[in-house]
């Protein structure tokens, strides 16, 4: 079940790696963390896909690593390009790492290259044994993104939009348990129903507010 096999970070967890990471690199937590890139769409950003006018983020293209050690710049899983929104925040972590990032890319691979996932594979494992975090894969970080889009009341189209799914039914497959229940809803529900009802009562018994 994909349930059982998920590993959802928490939000200390999250924290622990955002401060053990090196400035370079805070910025690539971050937009694992909290835009739900993957990590070949994070390595393959350049500087003129963040839209700081609009506040968003156009995925394009996807690093892998090619032979020889090398890269090789493909187009997103799936085909799955696409805008993606940023905080305010994530946004000024950007901008901030605009001052320090080369002409093109991002993120600094080798030479000019951008970097692949045997790079920055092994700089998340060293960020996880700064932060004292132990048994998260990278990818964890687009299920952190997903769970809390999911907590916000995004529906199925907002997340699979978000994480650049080929469909929804492939969201549904991997994020459905994380969704309330019908029993969740009808409870909560009816939870605000008696919340108003107490509270129109309280204002008849003492309608000065006092």
């Amino acid at each position: 079940r994909r349930e059982a096999a998920m590993t959802l970070p928490t939000v200390e967890q999250v924290r622990a790696l955002l401060e053990a990471a090196t400035d370079d690199f805070r910025p690539f937590v971050a937009l694992c963390a909290f835009a739900g890139l993957r990590l070949g769409e994070a390595a393959g950003l350049q500087r003129n896909d963040v839209d700081f006018l609009r506040k968003r983020l156009q995925v394009s293209r996807q690093v892998q690593r090619g032979q020889g050690g090398g890269v090789e710049i493909r187009a997103p899983k799936w085909g799955s390009e696409r805008s993606v929104y940023l905080p305010d925040e994530l946004l000024m972590m950007l901008g901030q790492h605009f001052e320090s990032c080369g002409p093109v890319w991002l993120f600094r691979g080798q030479g000019d290259n951008p970097p692949h996932q045997n790079s920055v594979g092994y700089r998340w494992r060293r960020t996880c044994r700064q932060a004292g975090v132990t048994g998260l894969r990278l990818h964890d970080l687009r299920h952190f993104t997903a769970s809390g889009l999911i907590a916000a009341g995004c529906d199925v189209v907002q997340v699979q939009r978000a994480l650049g799914h080929a469909s929804a039914a492939m969201t549904l497959r991997v994020y459905s348990h994380l969704w309330p229940s019908s029993e969740d809803r009808t409870r909560q529900a009816a939870s605000s129903l008696m919340a108003s009802v107490s509270a129109t009562d309280r204002q008849q018994d003492h309608p000065s507010g006092l």
